[in-house]
């Protein structure tokens, strides 16, 4: 496992296994909402492609994402290993739902500076109804992916629970 993609819905905690496991493998983690977002007002960063064809081209890495839909298969195509988060919506929805909720009362800044907002929780692009209205869609992708012959040499360690999740870490 040199080159790890960590993919599953918004809120399964793939940020915080990517960073985890960069740490315990000595892996370059790579948040990817953070290379994505570069500036006020959810701005999008004009290199993302390159910024992610630079450092997928490196022999060791871990990645939080499924990818963004203009280097999804480019990461793929790189990646030796997916660990798959397949948590169901009832472990998901709560996490995400606190998560947000934590960070519009704090105000927390995120990527390129950018804030969750009490507004922001009426649009469907918020983090919240994201996860839910994408769940199964999401889930479908990865499964097609999984089983997609381009990815064939991929290993895909699939979690169904946080338990599974938390004994395979335990043994890195």
């Amino acid at each position: 496992m040199k080159r790890i993609l960590v993919v599953g819905v918004t809120g399964a905690g793939k940020s915080t296994l990517a960073r985890t496991v960069g740490h315990r493998l000595g892996l370059p983690y790579h948040e990817m909402d953070a290379l994505y977002f570069s500036g006020p007002c959810w701005a999008v960063n004009g290199a993302f492609g390159e910024d992610v064809a630079r450092f997928s081209a490196q022999p060791r890495w871990v990645v939080d994402s499924l990818g963004y839909p203009d280097v999804r298969d480019l990461l793929w195509g790189r990646a030796d290993t997916v660990v798959w988060l397949d948590y169901p919506r009832h472990v998901v929805m709560p996490r995400v739902v606190r998560r947000s909720l934590r960070r519009s009362a704090r105000r927390e800044v995120l990527f390129g500076g950018n804030r969750e907002t009490w507004g922001g929780w009426l649009s469907r692009e918020h983090p919240v109804w994201w996860s839910w209205s994408q769940h199964a869609a999401r889930r479908e992708e990865i499964g097609r992916r999984t089983r997609d012959p381009r990815f064939a040499p991929l290993e895909t360690l699939r979690f169904a629970d946080l338990g599974e999740t938390a004994a395979w870490l335990a043994g890195l």
